[in-house]
């Protein structure tokens, strides 16, 4: 979360007004690592211990935050983040399996997806607000520091637990075992049907995340602002977090998801409109609004994806 707030304030100062195509294009590289490094990470996550697998991308991910303060070229952040989410590629996959693993009944799952996706808006919520007072007293190159010290924490609380060991299934060849998850993806219909909702979360998140630093520093706004609206997106989606269990047990994962995104859509157009060649003094209180919401509709477009999955594929089937 600090390192959100730091990366889109390093890129800037690299390259002012241009600073959201550079976010832009460092998100595209995430991506390209995620898609590309994740079916891998899968296959060799089956041959290790996890719990060493993990604390291992940890320590990897701590070594790489520790050079971005040193930064000068935005061709430096993107090697750094390549590198970064290529070890992000790795643990998120891994970590998420384990949860199904521990927590075999599906209304346990539901608020173990709900308390993750809290834990995540609450993160989301407090890094914000803490990278807003350590900028005024340091600097926004010290909130790096912060993430080091996060994926520290992060490896010594996965020391800290035993791990089960994942479903094992019928052995098969490296090249099928990499790409079995995505034929189950694509060959499940609701699967393909979540891709779409997928599109409406990274379309909302993308705005947020790439152009948030430039609409408020654009408007004359200072870094601190930054952190304040991206605590808005943060505190919404929270909300919605803590009502959706019991929302989802009551009317299940459709009704909750198609609306969401489809709520999420509406507020990027309002918003466009609404605020195109406004005054300044109107952008700021509707940008905070804006973003509110639509942290609220992510989390209820998020939260009940890991339900769809696990029904979707048998335990052998998920990564390791």
């Amino acid at each position: 979360g600090l390192m959100t707030v730091a990366l889109a304030l390093l890129a800037y100062e690299l390259a002012g007004a241009n600073a959201g195509a550079v976010l832009g294009t460092a998100l595209a590289i995430k991506m390209i690592a995620y898609v590309s490094i994740a079916p891998l990470a899968g296959d060799l996550a089956g041959k290790l211990p996890r719990r060493a697998f993990l604390v291992s991308l940890d320590l990897i991910r701590a070594a790489i935050a520790v050079a971005l303060p040193f930064v000068d070229q935005v061709w430096q952040i993107y090697i750094l983040i390549a590198l970064l989410q290529s070890a992000s590629a790795a643990f998120t996959p891994t970590f998420q399996a384990t949860i199904p693993d521990i927590l075999t009944k599906e209304e346990d799952y539901t608020r173990a997806l709900s308390l993750s996706r809290l834990a995540y808006d609450l993160e989301n919520l407090l890094s914000p607000t803490l990278a807003a007072l350590l900028i005024g007293i340091f600097g926004f190159h010290w909130l790096f520091g912060g993430t080091v010290i996060g994926f520290l924490a992060s490896a010594a609380l996965v020391l800290s637990v035993t791990l089960p060991r994942p479903a094992g299934g019928a052995p098969e060849r490296g090249t099928r075992r990499t790409g079995k998850g995505i034929r189950i993806y694509l060959a499940t219909p609701r699967l393909r049907g979540l891709l779409a909702l997928n599109l409406a979360v990274a379309a909302a998140g993308a705005m947020v995340i790439v152009n948030t630093v430039v609409l408020v520093r654009g408007i004359g706004l200072g870094n601190s602002d930054v952190a304040l609206a991206l605590a808005s997106f943060g505190g919404g989606s929270m909300v919605a977090a803590i009502v959706l269990p019991r929302l989802l047990d009551r009317i299940g994962d459709r009704p909750v998801m198609i609306p969401a995104a489809a709520v999420m859509s509406v507020l990027l157009l309002v918003f466009a409109i609404v605020t195109r060649g406004g005054p300044v003094s109107m952008l700021w209180p509707v940008l905070l609004a804006v973003w509110a919401l639509l942290g609220a509709a992510y989390s209820a477009t998020q939260v009940p994806t890991g339900r769809l999955l696990r029904r979707s594929a048998h335990p052998e089937d998920r990564p390791s």
